[in-house]
């Protein structure tokens, strides 16, 4: 399993950008062996409260994100390929 964490400057400043991304990767490194998937990517995202919000909060918003794609996930895989029939008359001219 891989781990990004991003934070754009519409968040605030350096030291606001890492402090969010610091909070982040105490998070993940928390939750990610929990619910975090074998070969899965995460990307974490710093969005302008995270370098505020209390970290218990924090912990409840990353477990319900991780629970939520994985949901999104799980039925993507089950409701099989995406183009049961083939094409009609596309790509011929």
């Amino acid at each position: 399993m891989r781990v990004g964490f991003t934070a754009t400057k519409k968040i605030g400043g350096a030291v606001v950008r890492n402090r969010a991304k610091r909070r982040l990767r105490a998070a993940a490194a928390e939750l990610l062996p929990l619910y975090g998937r074998a070969a899965h990517d995460y990307v974490l995202v710093a969005r302008g409260i995270t370098a505020t919000r209390a970290f218990p909060a924090l912990l409840d918003d990353l477990t319900a994100a991780l629970n939520g794609v994985h949901a999104a996930f799980d039925r993507k895989r089950q409701s099989g390929p995406l183009n049961d029939k083939p094409s009609e008359g596309r790509g011929n001219g």
